[in-house]
């Protein structure tokens, strides 16, 4: 969840989501991302950005710069000259599907409206991250009838696993509020 309060929140620099899932292990950019707005995303409100076809340039070296980590600037200047700009607006329920080698960033909200987004991440199930990371690792799926929806009713479950927490995760930059 990308949670983006009025007049608050920092701004997400240049990235490519694979240039951190590499850090975690997974050999391959065979990964997609779905981010879906909840409230309208708005130039005003910092929606986010994409470089057109960058996604073709193959993984850039992220490191720190500044508060955050980030793409090489290095590499994400002279792309952003030849490349369009896309301001991504969306209104409430529509999503963006792009490939884990995009580079994107999004501006701080200075506007009055709320910007909140759901970012789901999608693997392969080939590209098992090979160490160990706070990142599921592929599963199958036991496939069940029809009539375990009867059977199991509307019986609550526990969760197995405790919500992923960022103080815990390297990939994340220290910036409040981002």
């Amino acid at each position: 969840m990308s949670i983006k309060r009025p007049r608050t929140g920092g701004a997400w620099s240049w990235h490519q989501d694979y240039g951190y899932w590499y850090q975690n292990g997974c050999l391959y950019p065979d990964m997609a991302s779905a981010f879906i707005a909840i409230d309208p995303n708005t130039k005003a409100n910092g929606c986010m950005q994409v470089l057109r076809g960058s996604h073709k340039m193959g993984r850039i070296e992220h490191g720190r710069f500044g508060d955050q980590t980030g793409a090489d600037p290095e590499r994400v200047e002279p792309a952003a000259r030849v490349m369009d700009l896309v301001y991504v607006e969306l209104e409430p329920g529509d999503t963006l599907f792009f490939h884990s080698n995009t580079l994107h960033c999004s501006d701080q909200n200075t506007s009055e409206s709320p910007r909140w987004s759901l970012l789901c991440c999608y693997n392969t199930k080939h590209n098992n991250p090979y160490k160990e990371s706070h990142h599921p690792f592929y599963e199958p799926l036991e496939k069940l009838p029809d009539s375990a929806i009867k059977e199991m009713g509307s019986k609550l479950f526990e969760a197995k696993t405790d919500f992923w927490d960022p103080a815990n995760d390297e990939t994340v930059g220290t910036g409040k509020d981002q």
